[in-house]
C-alpha cells in the first residue's frame, strides 16, 4: 500500500459481455484489484452487469467468485445481453463474446445508447469496424479495441496516438501464437507440422479445429486492422491475401535454416507513395516466410508476438509480447476500459478514426525474393528446360540446390527480386513440364538481396 486514498467521486460502472477465459480473467482484475486500479488511474470501476448464454454453468477460471448462489457478484449475472447495452446502471460496455453477429448488435445497441464500447473482438473490428467506427462518431463515445490485435502488446494506442503523425510505410509482424509455436517447434526440434500442431493443441495453444490459426485467418483479421490503422484506409478482413502453414514442411525449415533463414507467419501491410505518380495504395498479406537471421522478428519464439513498424521519420521500430491468454488480454481490455471511463467521467472522448477508402494494391503486384522447390526426373537437360521457364516470364534465378531422390531429384531454388505474376505464371508453366514431378513449397523471402 502506498498510503493513497482510492480515487473519490462516483464509479464507473461497467457492464461485460461474455465470461471466458478474457471476461472471467477481467472480472477477476476487476474485483480483486478494485482499489489499486483507483488508486493508479483516478478512476474507479464498478462490475455492474455480467451477461452470459448459461447462467447455471460452472465458471472455474473465477473460482468461487460465481458459483456461491449467495455471492453478491452471482447475483451481477444475466442471459439478456441486450439489457447489459441499455441499462442505466451500465456506464460502459466490454464486449468478449467473440464473432459477428451478435456482437454487432450488441455494439451498436451500447453506442446508440451513449455508452463507451471496449472490445477484444478482432473478427468484429476486421470485418464491420467502419460501420462501428461510424456508431461511435454520431454517439459521440468511444469505441476501443487494444486487445484485438496483439493481446497485451500495446500496440493500437501507438499507432492511432503516438505515431499519429508519422507516415507509415510498413507493418510486419508475427500476430498469431498458434502458428508461430508450431514453426518454432519445426524450426528447433525438427518436429513434422502434424507433430508440432497436435504439441500446440495438447498445451492448449490451438484449437481442436485449427483451421482459423493455421490457415492464416485470424492473423488476416489482424492484419486487416492494422493497415485500418497505420494508414487511415477501410481495410477489411477479406481484402488481405491469405496463405497459412499447413503446406510448410520440415525440409523447408531445414533448407532455410542451412541459409541463414526462419520460416515465420507474417501479416504485412504496405502502403505505397502519394504523389509523384504514387497512389498511395495499400498492398495487405498474411503468408510463411522467410525471415532473415539477424532479423528481430527472426527470435521471436514460441507462443509470443511481435509487430515491426517502419516509418518516415521514426526508422524502424518493434513491440513484442503475450499476444494472447486471458489475463495478458484482459490487461489490454482493462488499459481500454480506463481510457473509455475516464473519458465519459470528463465529457470527452479519445481520438476518432478517420477513415478513407482503400486504393488495394493487388498481391500479383508484389516485388519480392522467392524460395521453391520442385521434384524433377534425374536426367541430363531436365535443369537447362526448368531455367529457361523461368528466363521466359523474366524471373532471374539467384542459387539453385540439387539432392538426389533416386531415379529424381529436387531442385531448390532462391530467385533475385521478382514480380508475384511472374512467378505464378512460372510455377504454372513449370507444373506442365514433362520431367517435372511436383512443384512444392513457395515461400517469399523477407529482407534485401
Amino acid at each position: 500500500m502506498d498510503g493513497r486514498e482510492p480515487a473519490s467521486g462516483p464509479s464507473v460502472r461497467v457492464g461485460v459481455l461474455g465470461c471466458g477465459h478474457v471476461g472471467a480473467a477481467l472480472i477477476q482484475l476487476l474485483t480483486t484489484e478494485a482499489d489499486a486500479i483507483a488508486r493508479r488511474s483516478g478512476v474507479r470501476l464498478e462490475l455492474a452487469r455480467v451477461a452470459v448464454r448459461d447462467l447455471d454453468k460452472k465458471r472455474p477460471g473465477l473460482g468461487d467468485a460465481l458459483d456461491g448462489p449467495g455471492d453478491p457478484l452471482r447475483r451481477l449475472l444475466t442471459d439478456d445481453a441486450v439489457s447489459v447495452t441499455t441499462a442505466d446502471d451500465v456506464d460502459v460496455v466490454v464486449e468478449l463474446i467473440g464473432g459477428i453477429e451478435p456482437p454487432r448488435h450488441l455494439v451498436l445497441s451500447a453506442l446508440s445508447a451513449g455508452k463507451p464500447v471496449v472490445t477484444a473482438n478482432k473478427e468484429l473490428v476486421a470485418s464491420v469496424g467502419a460501420e462501428l467506427f461510424a456508431a461511435a462518431a454520431a454517439a459521440g463515445v468511444d469505441l476501443l479495441y487494444e486487445a484485438a490485435v496483439a493481446g497485451a502488446i500495446p500496440l493500437i494506442r501507438p499507432l492511432r496516438e503516438s505515431l499519429a503523425g508519422e507516415r507509415i510505410t510498413r507493418v510486419m509482424g508475427i500476430v498469431n501464437g498458434t502458428t508461430n509455436y508450431i514453426l518454432t517447434r519445426m524450426s528447433e526440434a525438427g518436429a513434422p507440422y502434424a507433430d508440432a500442431l497436435a504439441e500446440a493443441q495438447a498445451l492448449g495453444y490451438a484449437e481442436a479445429d485449427p483451421t482459423a490459426d493455421v490457415e492464416g485467418f485470424d492473423a488476416a483479421a489482424k492484419a486487416a486492422i492494422l493497415a485500418t490503422i497505420a494508414f487511415g484506409a477501410q481495410v477489411v478482413a477479406t481484402d488481405v491475401y491469405r496463405e497459412g502453414i499447413s503446406g510448410v514442411t520440415a525440409a523447408d525449415i531445414a533448407f532455410a535454416a542451412r541459409l541463414g533463414y526462419v520460416v515465420k507467419l507474417l501479416a504485412i501491410a504496405e502502403a505505397g507513395p502519394v504523389g509523384d505518380g504514387g497512389d498511395g495504395s495499400v498492398a495487405v498479406r498474411v503468408h510463411p516466410a522467410m525471415v532473415p537471421v539477424p532479423h528481430p522478428l527472426a527470435s521471436v519464439r514460441d507462443s509470443f508476438n511481435a509487430v515491426f513498424i517502419e516509418g518516415a521519420a521514426v526508422g524502424e521500430l518493434m513491440l513484442y509480447g503475450r499476444g494472447a491468454g486471458g489475463l495478458p488480454t484482459a490487461s489490454a481490455v482493462l488499459g481500454d476500459l480506463i481510457d473509455a471511463a475516464h473519458n465519459l467521467r470528463v465529457g470527452g472522448r479519445g481520438r476518432t478514426t478517420t477513415l478513407e477508402p482503400a486504393v488495394l494494391r493487388p498481391m500479383a503486384e508484389l516485388c519480392s525474393q522467392y524460395y521453391l522447390h520442385m521434384d524433377v526426373v534425374d536426367r541430363p537437360g531436365v535443369l537447362a528446360a526448368v531455367a529457361t521457364v523461368f528466363g521466359a516470364h523474366d524471373v532471374s534465378i539467384r542459387s539453385m540446390e540439387q539432392e538426389g531422390l533416386g531415379d529424381q531429384a529436387r531442385l531448390i531454388f532462391i530467385t533475385h527480386k521478382a514480380i508475384e505474376a511472374n512467378v505464378q505464371s512460372t510455377l504454372a508453366e513449370l507444373r506442365h513440364l514433362g520431367a517435372v514431378k511436383r512443384v512444392g513449397s513457395l515461400l517469399r523471402v523477407i529482407g534485401q538481396e
